[in-house]
């Protein structure tokens, strides 16, 4: 292939229209020598996205011969014919190809003998799976327009029916049970298609060609309701009865793509006070489904980066700022400016939220802790009790998958959660190639991750493992994944106490420990670095540290296959440990103590709520606790520094979910906070730095003190809250410019949960960029723990590299 025509291919994959691109893995050059055909195989999101029909039509316009065949590592084209025509196949290929198309790398090359692909141009049948983990499918994506329309359509054969879907859309993950991608492999293969959509299957000129997710209501699914448990209505009856009980005020249990959700009308405060009762969820926010986009205009701004992932094929929820009018009850995000909204991510949830101009909360159906439910049984057992109705149909799911959840910062979406739409998804490690492994994530958001070489497949979000449900869906994956990859070695977190940690010990395989942080920061090394040296900022809530404290705000050198932690925030004490991350005035407790002693706290208590909210004889209590270090550990956490900061201004001294402290000291923050309060970086001893890295004892550290004082200072002075939270936040992001010019790197990598704060990261990268650093975060996994998994997977390759040079 000439130059000029590699070039032009890796030009086009951006192209909004056409197929994304993560970047080329390799385009191998048939030699000068060989005829007029190709070979050409294409790895990344290229199956489940009509991408064998659009290849069939691009090749017969351009009267080629060959064929197009899915495989458990993407897809193959064989393609002959003249010259010119070749060369305008391949420039199109990527260019026009479906928007649900992403290629990751393209290898091309020469066939000696174009006469044994024969005439005319076929799909031919699918390569057997060897390895269907690593294949890759593609992940569940909402309605397309021209399916919409079908439903709306009166007279058509799909009019009103909940499980419409084409080529370019529709269920793939959560339906499929093995690869390549083909009717027979999914749960759909209890329902034949009739002869109507066999003839459209069949057909090159309909859009449902070659399309495996199609049905109709003569050959597909149907709809049930049960109520008191009990069968109550089929079809189009089910779902008025779904209709009439969310309009009246109920809730109901509905069968989403990847798995149930419960769901009540937005504006109907009882409703909501009732779900969250049933649920466990006091206070956390609860995600909203608007009706239509020019709905969601109405109540809120979205920005146009926005508004393009709402209406994307993945239909992620997508955090808003702002304050609905009321279509939405305060009970939905009590005390918040920033909502979880999405626009119907099924044909049936237009058909109950579109159709009826309603906004619904939306929320997974479980209880809080548990993972989402997919088994219909199991769900009539659980959720029966706690709703008005169940709708469901007899499509099984055989993959979860909650609402992925995103969020627009510093010019970029950042993936908060790996759900429906992302899950199932390819990524490319581009740190370098990576041995056969299976990494088993980290205790909270748990993901599991399978790589091998620069291919990586990566869970949906499990959840917490706090619970015996979610314990137990995470093992089962594991050792599913563990059973179609006998010759994997495993990674885990260093921690002894983890559930993934446990679980990993006792599969009985070779296991890499990869510390918390390390992993963070080689999780986005291995997505964004592509294989430079960086500097890794790593900031989050917790993790345990190899010196037995709890780490949370490291900085590490990272110089394949070495990582070396080269500086941290400072330590203070967290009076009594596990409790002080669900009450954020324990953090500012240990702060103050810190600072000043018991002296400062006397002095302050009766000016400070999160102080005065302890009696006397508390205070007297934790002092001594933290003068004898019982259960008061030291941590470097700058999550638990956002918590006691916001435990200092009055906005949360008791956490009802995590992080909430620093999401409403987040918000809280107004203007551009004048000058930063101080944080400066303490140099080690002398014989201590060698080249940015500390040699013994502690490394350089963000010294909180000056930040401490200067905000107390405000705080006497009566100066606004909103402020005093803006200059905190500039602080921070200016003690990571000067972490940066000491470590001399210039390429900065930011990991860690954090991150997930979208006024810390647009004030980190501004000043970053402004200071002549290069700056870069995770773009297709969350920076916070359900991004470990990869991390990991690096870590243990890392560390066989080092073992291998003793």
């Amino acid at each position: 292939m000439r130059e000029t025509l590699r070039a032009r291919l890796a030009k086009a994959l951006p192209l909004a229209g056409g197929a994304q691109a993560l970047g080329y893995n390799r385009v191998v050059r048939p030699s000068a020598s060989a005829s007029h055909a190709r070979r050409i195989r294409l790895s990344g999101r290229v199956q489940g996205v009509g991408f064998r029909p659009y290849v069939y039509r691009l090749a017969t316009s351009l009267g080629l011969a060959g064929s197009v065949a899915n495989g458990p590592r993407g897809v193959t084209i064989e393609v002959a014919g003249p010259p010119a025509a070749l060369d305008a196949f391949l420039e199109r290929l990527p260019r026009e190809a479906p928007p649900g198309a992403l290629l990751e790398a393209v290898q091309v090359e020469g066939l000696e003998e174009p006469a044994a692909l024969g005439q005319g141009f076929r799909i031919q049948r699918s390569e057997p799976a060897s390895d269907a983990r690593l294949g890759l499918v593609q992940a569940d994506l909402v309605p397309c327009a021209s399916c919409l329309a079908d439903l709306r359509r009166p007279g058509d054969r799909r009019y009103r029916y909940p499980f419409t879907s084409c080529a370019e859309c529709g269920p793939r993950f959560s339906i499929v049970e093995g690869l390549p991608y083909e009717r027979s492999r999914t749960t759909l293969r209890s329902f034949p298609l009739c002869g109507a959509c066999q003839a459209e299957y069949e057909d090159p000129s309909q859009r449902r060609f070659h399309a495996e997710s199609i049905s109709c209501p003569s050959c597909g699914p149907r709809l049930v309701a049960w109520r008191a448990g009990e069968r109550a209505a089929e079809g189009a009856a089910a779902l008025d009865a779904a209709r009439a009980t969310l309009l009246g005020g109920g809730v109901i249990a509905l069968k989403g793509l990847g798995g149930w959700q419960l769901v009540c009308s937005a504006e109907r405060a009882e409703a909501v006070a009732r779900l969250r009762r049933w649920k466990g969820r006091p206070s956390k926010p609860l995600a909203l489904m608007a009706p239509s986009l020019a709905a969601l205009r109405r109540e809120l701004s979205p920005s146009a980066l926005e508004e393009r992932a709402l209406s994307s094929p993945a239909g992620p929820i997508v955090l808003l700022a702002g304050r609905p009018g009321p279509a939405v009850c305060a009970g939905v995000a009590p005390g918040l400016t920033l909502f979880g909204v999405m626009l119907p991510s099924t044909a049936l949830h237009h058909l109950v939220s579109a159709d009826l101009g309603l906004w619904l909360v939306v929320t997974s159906g479980n209880l809080e802790g548990e993972p989402t439910l997919t088994d219909d049984l199991e769900a009539r057992r659980v959720l029966g009790p706690g709703v008005d109705l169940l709708l469901g149909h007899g499509l099984e799911i055989a993959r979860r998958a909650d609402d992925s959840l995103v969020r627009a910062a510093a010019g970029e979406l950042v993936l908060l959660r790996r759900g429906r739409g992302w899950a199932g998804l390819p990524l490319r490690c581009e740190g370098g190639p990576l041995p056969l492994s299976l990494a088993l994530g980290g205790h909270l958001k748990a993901t599991l991750a399978l790589g091998r070489e620069h291919e990586v497949w990566v869970s949906a979000h499990l959840g917490d493992l706090e619970g015996p449900a979610a314990r137990a869906a995470h093992a089962a994956l594991a050792r599913e994944l563990s059973r179609g990859e006998p010759s994997a070695t495993l990674a885990c977190d260093l921690h002894p106490d983890y559930a993934s940690t446990r679980l990993a010990e006792g599969l009985g395989r070779p296991l890499a420990r990869i510390q918390h942080h390390e992993a963070h920061a080689l999780s986005v090394w291995g997505e964004r670095a592509a294989g430079q040296p960086a500097l890794a900022i790593v900031w989050d809530g917790s993790g345990w540290g190899p010196d037995g404290t709890i780490w949370g705000g490291e900085a590490f050198l990272l110089r394949r296959p070495l990582v070396t932690r080269c500086a941290r925030l400072r330590p203070f004490r967290l009076p009594g440990g596990v409790q002080a991350i669900r009450e954020p005035r324990r953090a500012a407790f240990g702060l103050l103590h810190a600072l000043g002693g018991v002296e400062l706290i006397e002095a302050l208590a009766p000016r400070l709520e999160c102080l005065s909210c302890f009696s006397a004889g508390e205070r007297a209590l934790l002092a001594r606790a933290l003068a004898r270090d019982l259960n008061a550990p030291w941590t470097s956490s700058v999550g638990r520094l956002f918590d006691a900061v916001a435990a200092l201004l009055g906005l949360s001294l008791r956490s009802d979910y995590e992080a909430e402290a620093a999401l409403r000291l987040e918000l809280c923050a107004r203007g551009s906070g004048r000058d930063a309060y101080p944080l400066p970086l303490l140099e080690p001893a002398r014989d201590e730095p060698r080249g940015g890295e500390s040699r013994g004892g502690a490394p350089p550290q963000l010294d909180w003190a000056p930040l401490v004082h200067a905000l107390l200072a405000d705080l006497e002075a009566g100066s606004e809250r909103g402020l005093i939270a803006a200059r905190f936040h500039r602080a921070l992001a200016a003690g990571i410019v000067e972490l940066a010019r000491w470590a001399k790197q210039p390429l900065v990598l930011l990991g860690g949960g954090c991150f997930q704060n979208a006024r810390l990261l647009e004030e980190v990268s501004r000043g970053l960029g402004a200071a002549g650093f290069r700056v870069a975060w995770p773009r297709e996994l969350p920076p916070n723990d359900g991004g470990l998994a990869l991390g990991q997977l690096v870590g243990s390759a890392w560390a066989q590299e080092r073992a291998a040079c003793v």
